[in-house]
């Protein structure tokens, strides 16, 4: 078996990659290389950042090359009109005509959706803060090769404050969350067929915990999601509690049935 070459977009700007870095913090693109090695080294992984590209012309002659694409996530909202976001959705416009799998997480999804003609806004019942409890398979999720071996209720790592609202036209809902109703889907868009998830298999809940007190003041101040660092303080407790009964091989089995479906047709 040949190696696969993959495609890892980073979604997060320079300046908060930065930020990551200065504090300790993997950056998304490092997180989901660590958990797609995990479970085979026997892959050609590059990362391109279209945020910081002011064209595509580094990668895209030889796009074709890639077996698949996974594009993670961000601090970023969708419905924030700049450039970074405008380059992002340019970008995987150009993937939808050139790369065959791709596994969209979070952000990532958010942007496919909207490449595809769907719509995101921000959620109405909440956010995931570090974790997205009670996550439901339903039947079309059930027989999808995505949740090959999951258990049909489970927690994950998660983090965001916006939801997908309207599906790209054709797009299978393969399951929800009483926070987001739209936890996974399957579509097509050009060439390309795209698993979506909205929470995070790929990164650690250890990591989502640096992530709540990196983002202590913003998630108190800006986001008004804790009314103190008390609650803070709480809500990381309840995580650690998540850590106890949490296996990694149940978390991540997301990404081991993405990579199981590119080496089928590798």
């Amino acid at each position: 078996m040949k190696n696969l070459n993959l495609l890892v977009v980073e979604g997060n700007i320079q300046k908060e990659n930065d930020n990551f870095r200065k504090n300790g913090i993997q950056t998304h693109a490092e997180s989901l290389k660590d958990s797609l090695e995990y479970y085979t080294k026997d892959l050609n992984i590059e990362v391109f950042n279209p945020c910081s590209e002011k064209t595509f012309d580094k990668i895209l002659p030889n796009i074709n090359k890639f077996d698949g694409l996974i594009w993670g996530g961000s601090s970023l909202n969708i419905y924030n009109d700049c450039i970074e976001i405008r380059r992002q959705i340019s970008f995987m416009k150009e993937c939808f005509k050139n790369i065959k799998k791709i596994l969209a997480i979070c952000w990532g999804m958010q942007v496919a959706v909207t490449a595809a003609g769907g719509a995101v806004k921000k959620s109405t019942n909440g956010a995931h803060i570090g974790i997205a409890n009670d996550i439901e398979i339903n039947e079309n999720g059930a027989n999808h090769p995505l949740y090959i071996s999951k258990k049909r209720k489970f927690n994950s790592p998660a983090f965001n404050f916006d939801e997908v609202v309207t599906l790209p036209e054709g797009a299978v809902h393969l399951a929800s969350n009483k926070i987001n109703r739209v936890q996974s889907i399957h579509f097509k868009s050009g060439v390309s067929d795209i698993w979506g998830l909205q929470y995070h298999p790929e990164i650690t809940y250890h990591k989502m915990i640096t992530l709540i007190k990196f983002r202590k003041d913003r998630l108190i101040n800006d986001r008004k999601c804790f009314k103190d660092e008390k609650e803070i303080h709480n809500h990381i407790n309840f995580i650690e509690e998540e850590i106890k009964v949490s296996e990694k091989n149940s978390r991540m089995i997301e990404l081991k049935n993405w990579l199981n479906s590119l080496k089928a047709v590798a």
